[in-house]
């Protein structure tokens, strides 16, 4: 569009929306520029960061004065915004409905729940110097076990993608989140051939952007083994 300057995003690629957000962004070829945000350096904390958002969370979404702070509401603006191509974000009600019903119960159970091994392995040993506690994170696995199930029997069940025939932004939020507990050198899916099979195929869609924004999380998970 002639006149309207790329659309800034605000990312630190340790974070699962973070890395959502740069996929699509890669893949759907809208012009952007990333700026990046080191949480673990307090660059959220900054007051220029700040103002731009006060609850001082990426990603954050800056198209031509337009912000947005919520990483579901920038994709799906981004989908609505610069016509993706459909399979993102259909716009034919029902299978729209179908993106929206997983994006909704991803926050408190995808996100959530894998989210919780990572922080239990890697993060807070990291912040506190402390070793993991085994039934914590044995605790948090129990949980991200009926999660995956949901994900294979609820939503996946036998088509290739969680909401049908092509990838959308429900297979996208739903990988990021999948790999995080990679950092930490556990591999949850290892176990899941039907999960293994869907990954595959998201990867595929999403081509070289998949591992390119994984390479801090690739890097984090080198450093577990090696202490292994």
């Amino acid at each position: 569009m002639a006149g309207r300057k790329a659309v800034e995003v605000y990312l630190d690629l340790l974070s699962q929306p973070c890395r959502a957000l740069q996929i699509f962004l890669r893949c759907t070829e809208i012009p952007h520029k990333v700026n990046l945000v080191a949480l673990r350096k307090g660059e959220n904390r900054s007051s220029d960061f700040t103002k731009l958002n006060p609850m001082q969370k990426v990603p954050v979404m800056v198209d031509n004065g337009f912000v947005l702070t919520e990483s579901d509401a920038i994709l799906k603006y981004l989908a609505t915004k610069y016509n993706a191509p459909d399979h993102w974000y259909p716009r034919q009600p029902e299978k729209r409905a179908k993106v929206d019903e997983y994006t909704a119960w991803h926050h408190t159970n995808t996100r959530a729940h894998a989210a919780k091994v990572f922080i239990l392995e890697v993060l807070l040993p990291r912040m506190t110097g402390q070793p993991t506690e085994p039934t914590r994170v044995q605790n948090a696995l129990v949980d991200l076990k009926g999660t995956l199930d949901k994900l294979e029997d609820m939503f996946l069940k036998r088509q290739p993608f969680l909401c049908g025939d092509d990838i959308s932004l429900a297979d996208l939020l739903a990988i990021c989140e999948i790999m995080q507990p990679l950092g930490g050198g556990r591999d949850i899916l290892q176990d899941r051939p039907k999960l293994l099979r869907w990954k595959s195929r998201v990867q595929s869609a999403l081509k070289d952007s998949f591992d390119e924004a994984h390479t801090v999380l690739y890097r984090l998970r080198d450093k577990s083994k090696a202490k292994l």
